[in-house]
């Protein structure tokens, strides 16, 4: 695929979640996508290494997370190859979004990219989650593929400001981590959204939303 093809495919892709993309972010994704494959010709970065499998399970199940996120201040913990962060940071430039890994492979290749694109609102930190101590917390940390639930919150709980949200992106519906939650989870509460992925029909997709307030991922 050409990068003018990528870019096509993500907007149409994007057109049904519904959001519509800018051409010049839609431009950038494709950069992203494309230097995502150059780089896991040599390094290990991602399981996907085609471009339709990218622009599905990378880039567009990315974006399911824009409408349910809160605020401004975006904490991506366990980012890998830069996803959901840079595709948020991307098509979201009135976000401040921080990008944690402990992979630092994985790391170089998302200052790449910030450079790469001059992305002036993401930024990169190495280190691991349990050891990240902001002087701020964060409006929303957001995770996908990185922890069972009652691990994930017990790791990020001390990043998250007062009003602030973990929002989890999980496959099938995480029954048992929301039962092991449970009362442990106080004064946390869970609720739950089923997201639509374009190119992912076939694979059950969901949104887990941990607020101090219940309703806001309804």
């Amino acid at each position: 695929m050409t990068p003018a093809e990528i870019a096509t495919a993500i907007k149409r892709g994007a057109a049904r979640l519904p959001q519509e993309l800018p051409d010049t972010a839609a431009e950038q994704l494709a950069v992203l996508l494309l230097e995502l494959q150059r780089w896991n010709a040599r390094v290990n970065l991602t399981a996907i290494r085609d471009l339709p499998g990218m622009i599905s399970g990378h880039v567009l199940d990315s974006l399911t997370a824009q409408p349910l996120l809160r605020g401004t201040r975006i904490l991506d913990v366990g980012t890998g190859a830069g996803f959901p962060g840079l595709p948020l940071a991307i098509t979201n430039p009135e976000l401040a979004v921080t990008l944690l890994d402990s992979n630092g492979k994985k790391i170089r290749f998302v200052q790449h990219i910030i450079g790469e694109l001059g992305l002036r609102n993401a930024r990169t930190v190495h280190s691991r989650v349990e050891q990240y101590a902001p002087e701020e917390g964060f409006d929303t940390v957001i995770a996908r593929a990185f922890a069972p639930l009652p691990r994930m919150l017990a790791q990020t709980g001390h990043l998250i400001n007062e009003t602030g949200m973990l929002l989890a992106l999980k496959g099938k519906y995480p029954a048992a981590e929301l039962a092991e939650l449970g009362e442990a989870a106080e004064p946390w509460k869970a609720d739950v959204s089923k997201l639509k992925v374009p190119g992912l029909e076939q694979h059950e997709r969901h949104a887990i939303c941990l607020t101090r307030q219940v309703g806001v991922c309804a």
